[in-house]
């Protein structure tokens, strides 16, 4: 029999730890950031600030419809995926098979999460990139970073499935199930990207399945309105070091990719998903397709919330451009993917370096 004065150490104990993280989630943007002015450790230098020009909406980001690939129409829907990974590394596709039921029910619930009391989260907290799963703000490298950015971010891997949802957030009461349902379906969509985009660098139609997809992460992030969006960032400019992300970025603008020496706003469309080509998709194609900048703008007057599915290789796989897609050279050495990965995070603000640390020297 446990006695009443252990009961209340164990008790005592619980409340002290979760304490501990209410002080630490102080951090986040959303606790701190109504009717408060731009702290400076959020203000960029003015080189790399977003300030006042209008952006461009992008419509010749292509637009896919994904219905049309299983029909006689399957090769010149081929052929777009392919132009719009060599062209902008990036494309939005409609059409593509997942519940608009269940997009806006993942939405909701997403919402919901960042939108619950501090002490129904306060245990997700952590700056420990390594946490399966955990509630953070600005970026993996905050605790280093000399500028932070306005976002706040749950993230969470989700394969195998039945490990992973055991650390996932039990609030809202319906995350973890409709959470899995949606990223099975976003799984599925991606793999038959992949599928598409296989055939059109010429390779067999599962080239891109097993472990050079295993890896699977759901990052929700959450974009507090900002009192000035001039002057900062909710995600600085980078590229995706996994194979393919696609993006579920609701209803409100805010993603700009690089394009043409331009900063292009991608503008949401209904019921579709942003997808990008991520830096392993570059290498493996050697240099066919190609993984593009991009960053997140913030806006003085709503709340973003937007959830990328990162679709990976497993950290022990291989990489490197595939043979029979290379002419005279590869422009990658070969790399055990965790390698790429131990590179990428302390420099992901400069995909030069990344990339450059994995070129051939041939």
């Amino acid at each position: 029999m446990i006695s009443p004065i252990f009961n209340q150490i164990i008790k005592l104990s619980a409340t002290s730890i979760i304490n501990s993280h209410i002080q630490e989630m102080e951090k986040l943007v959303s606790s701190w950031c109504k009717n408060k002015s731009l702290p400076e450790s959020y203000i960029f230098p003015p080189e790399t600030r977003p300030g006042n020009l209008v952006v461009p909406t992008c419509s010749t980001i292509p637009v896919i419809d994904l219905s049309k690939a299983e029909g006689q129409n399957r090769t010149h829907i081929v052929q777009q995926i392919l132009k719009a990974g060599q062209e902008y590394g990036f494309f939005q596709v409609v059409n593509h098979g997942v519940p608009e039921s269940l997009m806006n029910e993942s939405m909701d619930v997403f919402k919901e999460f960042f939108e619950m009391p501090w002490e129904d989260k306060a245990m997700l907290y952590s700056e420990d990139p390594k946490n399966s799963c955990r509630l953070s703000t600005s970026s993996v490298n905050y605790a280093r970073e000399k500028i932070h950015h306005w976002r706040d971010n749950l993230r969470h891997p989700c394969h195998p499935l039945q490990d992973c949802i055991k650390h996932w957030p039990q609030k809202p009461i319906r995350y973890r199930e409709v959470v899995a349902t949606y990223t099975i379906e976003a799984k599925k969509l991606g793999l038959r990207i992949l599928e598409l985009v296989s055939e059109g660098l010429g390779l067999e139609s599962r080239y891109f399945g097993d472990k050079l997809s295993e890896s699977e992460i759901l990052s929700i992030n959450h974009y507090p309105p900002c009192p000035d969006p001039s002057l900062t960032l909710g995600i600085a400019k980078h590229c995706d070091p996994n194979l393919l992300t696609l993006l579920h970025q609701g209803d409100v603008s805010g993603l700009q990719v690089f394009n043409n020496g331009e900063w292009i706003g991608v503008e949401p469309l209904h019921n579709a998903f942003v997808v990008n080509i991520g830096n392993q998709l570059q290498i493996i194609s050697n240099n066919k397709l190609k993984s593009v900048e991009h960053r997140v703008v913030t806006n003085s007057r709503v709340t973003r919330t937007s959830a990328a599915f990162f679709i990976g290789p497993s950290e022990d796989s291989i990489i490197e451009p595939e043979k029979s897609l290379v002419d005279d050279a590869p422009f990658y050495k070969a790399f055990e993917f965790k390698d790429f990965l131990l590179h990428y995070f302390p420099n992901l603000e400069d995909n030069e370096v990344v990339m450059g640390r994995f070129k051939s020297q041939a």
